[in-house]
């Protein structure tokens, strides 16, 4: 878009239309993954031929297809189309709905999951984001899809159980299928269509930046951190709805658990999230974030046969768990490069989903063989390997991206501007990409003197 290069202007009303539809259509379609893993365990242990492994595996397979495809997808939308890329995937995302809700084998759900996974279109909803927002509003729109992201999850783990209730868990793969048909419309009727789509590299994956990114020591740290993460949290649904129906909760029940310890999780996370990031304090909370979760292992490994257990452990584990959810894609963020944030989002995303993958599967193995107890042995040994592997971490620098657009200048212009801005204080780093016309920042807002970069850029816009 031709921006209006005001940093401090809040979006236009075209936007923030954008911003907010793209945001919910990536929220309906992780509602409906999110819903199924409170209740998929319990309703797979009844199907034809099922055994923890594959319980396990129904649980999780959507995150080996999600990683799997989730790259490509970005890079089809690129050559094919943003908003075909992303129908295409919802459609698949129905079509796996489907055939889980129409089977009655175990394999039948397993294709289904792994059809739900293949439709993954993040990278192209992010993409689409940011052919429909200016370079100085970029990062506020990332920001809202992300955060939808949380509230679908918060939303999703309380919701399944009482949909479940409701309608079985076959429901909700009807639900889902539903849900995603509403994020089409949305695509088709809400969306606006981009006057020209372009790579991103604040958005995108570039492949020529792979490399980069597979090489940058505390980018694949955090990288591992969201792999165990999100194998810890498949694991622990494995085999936590069990638990507590076998300690005596009626399934109908267990949502009341998930909104009572996700609302006080949340609530508790406050003040660390400020004393992260406003007291800059970020190495000591991701690392007590950790070892509350080895805590929260600990405590379901040894009372997992005791509802009150479970439920203070699983309280315990969410509060690690909300914590590092949301501090990891801004630690991503300070850290990486300010040209090179797209590729390391890939790579992190799909280090996400494939730590999602193997967490289900491992954690209805270990099950299957040794029972719960081996099942939280396994987590207490992952998160004890990822606290050791984020001791070696830098401290992130706390800097946040802030991208300008050079369309009206020339190369000359371009050079004198960025050499203005880094002469401010607050700029860190000015990047340059001329074919692009953007220049990319790394900022410090508590020092930045805004008034003085706006200057500089009314400036060169009007030489």
């Amino acid at each position: 878009m031709t921006p209006i290069q005001d940093i401090t202007s809040p979006m236009t009303p075209l936007e923030r239309r954008a911003t907010f539809a793209l945001a919910g259509v990536y929220a309906l379609r992780m509602l409906g993954l999110f819903m199924m893993l409170p209740v998929l365990s319990l309703f797979a242990e009844n199907l034809e031929g099922s055994t923890p492994f594959l319980i396990g595996l129904a649980v999780s397979i959507y995150g080996l297809t999600q990683a799997l495809l989730q790259i490509p997808f970005g890079l089809w939308s690129d050559q094919f189309g943003r908003k075909k890329i992303i129908i295409i995937g919802l459609l698949l995302f129905i079509a796996g709905s489907i055939v889980a809700a129409l089977s009655t084998t175990i394999y039948g759900v397993l294709a289904g999951r792994a059809l739900q996974g293949s439709g993954a279109i993040a990278a192209a909803v992010m993409a689409l984001a940011a052919d429909l927002t200016q370079e100085v509003h970029r990062t506020k729109a990332m920001a809202t899809i992300g955060a939808s992201i949380g509230i679908a999850f918060g939303v999703a783990v309380t919701l399944g159980p009482i949909i479940a209730s409701l309608v079985g868990v076959q429901g909700i793969f009807w639900v889902t299928a539903v849900l995603a048909v509403f994020a089409i419309i949305a695509i088709l009727t809400v969306v606006p269509d981009p006057p020209i789509s372009k790579k991103h590299r604040d958005a995108e994956v570039m492949p020529e930046q792979m490399s980069t990114a597979l090489k940058n020591p505390d980018l694949l740290r955090l990288n591992y951190g969201i792999f165990v993460l999100h194998l810890l949290l498949t694991a622990t649904f494995v085999v936590v709805p069990l638990l507590m129906r076998d300690a005596g909760l009626l399934a109908a029940e267990h949502w009341k658990v998930y909104l009572g310890v996700m609302v006080s999780a949340i609530i508790i996370m406050i003040p660390f999230i400020i004393l992260a990031e406003k007291k800059r304090q970020m190495k000591a909370v991701f690392m007590g974030a950790i070892a509350t979760l080895i805590v929260a292992d600990l405590g379901l490994m040894l009372f997992n046969d005791n509802l009150t257990g479970i439920i203070i452990a699983l309280g315990i584990f969410f509060c690690g768990f909300n914590l590092l959810e949301a501090t990891l894609p801004s630690l991503i963020s300070k850290t990486a490069p300010a040209d090179l944030k797209g590729t390391a989002m890939g790579v992190y995303s799909t280090s996400q989903f494939l730590g999602a993958f193997i967490g289900g599967a491992v954690g209805g193995w270990s099950y299957g063989q040794w029972g719960a107890q081996a099942v939280f042995l396994f987590c207490i040994l992952a998160a004890l390997s990822w606290l050791w592997v984020s001791m070696h971490m830098n401290p992130p620098r706390y800097l946040a991206n802030l991208l300008i657009s050079l369309e009206a200048l020339s190369t000359q212009e371009a050079d004198h501007l960025a050499d203005a801005m880094l002469a401010i204080v607050g700029v860190e780093d000015v990047i340059l990409h001329y074919a692009e016309g953007v220049a990319y920042l790394k900022v410090d807002n508590q020092l930045l003197d805004k008034e003085r970069l706006q200057a500089i850029i009314n400036q060169s816009i009007q030489a």
